[in-house]
Parts: C-alpha cells; sequence; structure tokens
C-alpha cells in the first residue's frame, strides 16, 4: 500500500469515527428535546455523558476536519521552502 493510499484510508476511518459522535451527540440532543433522558438517566450522568459527547466532537472535528468547515488548512512544505505563492513584498 502507497503511502497515500494509507493517508486516504486513514481520513476515510477517521471520518466515520468523526460520523459516529456527531450521530451521538444529535442523539443527546434528541434525548433532552424530547425529555426523554429522564427514562434514562438522572440530571448529573445525563450532563456529564451530554458533556463528554461534545468533548469528543470537538475532538474528532479537530482530528477530522471536512472540506466544508473551512478548515482546509494547506500543510507546510517538509524541506522548509517558502510558499511560492505568496508574493515576493508580502
Amino acid at each position: 500500500m502507497t503511502e497515500w493510499q494509507a493517508a486516504h484510508r486513514f481520513a476515510q476511518i477517521a471520518q466515520r469515527w468523526r460520523a459516529l459522535v456527531d450521530r451521538r451527540c444529535a442523539y443527546f440532543i434528541e434525548l433532552r428535546k424530547s425529555g426523554r433522558w429522564k427514562f434514562f438517566y438522572d440530571e448529573a450522568q445525563f450532563l456529564a455523558l451530554m458533556r463528554e459527547a461534545a468533548d469528543l466532537a470537538e475532538t474528532w472535528s479537530g482530528i477530522a476536519p471536512r472540506p466544508q468547515d473551512g478548515n482546509s488548512e494547506v500543510p507546510a512544505k517538509a524541506d522548509g521552502e517558502a510558499n511560492p505563492q505568496r508574493s515576493a513584498t508580502a
């Protein structure tokens, strides 16, 4: 497997994990809106789980940013050469 293929596969797997975390957050939000959380958790447990889900969502958004999130950072060149798109006056 080439290096590019491995990186692409990792990116796909990371996106799946992020999607799972996002679905978990949506589930907790739905539980909160509907009031069904009271059947499964006490308030302290539920808030702790919601906080954990939100923290995980934030972590995975950093690990696996989506292109539509606006996090399309251009990686720096490994050999340290300057970006050719920058003007000489900048």
